[in-house]
């Protein structure tokens, strides 16, 4: 292929800029790196270029394409004018007394997103969102109130975990692990989330294990297997509920893929090693925390390897809902543990920032909130 002259092609990139719109930028931190690769090869470009940019886009976290000092000014210029933003914009960034920390993320639509960091001793989970709002409208959580306006690109859920791990390196904080649990059902926006673990998961760029990604999902029967088997992360299912009458009404999806299917489901789920599958229960008073309830929950977990996260209700405006009694939490775990299932109480974290389980909101634009169901 013949060459342009040096100044032909400053004419030609100078040129692209005045045609192409903003919707048809390439987000490159979107793209694997196979399909970074493949992109700058139909550039012309040598594969080689895609293990540079993606070192600086993924492992030294740069977003001014001009702080890539070993790429040649003329494809800086091309990727200056092909390529979207590798950043979204900030609207706030809030710190919990507690350490939590949330930023409220723009999107270029106006939409906004919510992404919650939670410290502990020797950890520190990232929250990701997946949707803008969310369509599964469970009760008691304050994002499905909110309503859905639309699923969230690769890269913008990628975008999430640069600038968190960005700024957190500069507090000398660090992410350990991931979870798909912020706003949105994940297994809504499948593609997307897959091509977004696989980002993550890439050793020559963020380098999280998969082992360290937990999945998150109300209970998407039929993309739980195939996630497995595509990415085989830690999987979390949003159960509250062993009646499929109760659950019916607290986690909507249920009239659709039942506790039957549910269960088959996670059997089957390809578990890595001495892994468990994760089962998020919110505790309701007098809705799903009784005795009884506990009991039917451990027969009910009966052959799948599991352990329990007992969550406490975080109140909202207008929610229906009250939290159950921290003693009555204890005893529903105690019945738990004694049938030999590791189960924890979950500290609420991040309350006073409202970035607690079930408090993401962001900020929809263009949508119709969600009437708010009544106690079961």
């Amino acid at each position: 292929m013949t060459s342009l002259p040096k100044d032909d092609q400053r004419a030609s990139v100078s040129s692209q800029t005045d045609i192409i719109s903003a919707d048809d930028r390439i987000q490159l931190i979107g793209l694997t790196r196979s399909e970074m690769e493949d992109l700058f090869v139909s550039w012309g470009e040598k594969p080689f270029r895609a293990r540079q940019i993606w070192s600086w886009l993924h492992a030294k976290l740069v977003d001014d394409v001009d702080a890539m000092t070993d790429i040649a000014k003329l494809f800086r210029a091309r990727l200056k004018t092909l390529c979207a933003p590798f950043t979204l914009t900030e609207s706030a960034h809030l710190i919990s007394k507690d350490g939590t920390q949330k930023w409220l993320m723009a999107l270029d639509d106006g939409q906004e997103i919510e992404t919650v960091f939670i410290p502990d001793e020797e950890r520190g989970t990232l929250c990701v969102s997946s949707q803008v709002g969310c369509t599964l409208n469970c009760p008691f959580c304050y994002t499905g109130a909110q309503g859905f306006a639309r699923n969230l690109t690769t890269a913008e859920i990628v975008a999430q975990v640069r600038q968190a791990r960005a700024t957190l390196h500069k507090q000398q904080k660090r992410i350990t692990n991931l979870v798909l649990m912020g706003m949105g059902e994940p297994l809504y926006n499948y593609d997307n989330v897959i091509r977004a673990i696989k980002i993550f998961n890439d050793d020559a760029g963020l380098a999280f294990g998969l082992r360290k990604i937990t999945l998150s999902t109300a209970g998407v029967v039929p993309r739980m297997l195939q996630a497995g088997r595509a990415v085989g992360v830690n999987l979390a299912v949003s159960l509250h509920s062993v009646n499929d009458r109760v659950r019916d009404q607290l986690v909507p999806i249920n009239r659709k893929y039942n506790l039957a299917a549910l269960q088959k489901a996670a059997k089957a789920y390809p578990l890595r090693g001495k892994k468990r599958i994760t089962w998020e229960y919110v505790m309701l008073d007098g809705v799903n925390d009784s005795l009884a309830d506990a009991k039917a929950f451990a027969q009910w977990m009966r052959g799948i390897p599991s352990k329990v996260n007992l969550i406490p209700f975080n109140p909202w405006p207008g929610t229906p809902y009250t939290p159950s009694d921290r003693a009555q939490i204890e005893r529903f775990q105690e019945v738990l543990r004694h049938a030999g299932y590791v189960t924890v109480i979950r500290d609420s974290r991040g309350d006073d920032i409202e970035a607690a389980c079930g408090q993401l909101k962001g900020a929809l634009r263009n949508v119709r909130p969600r009437k708010i169901a009544q106690n079961c």
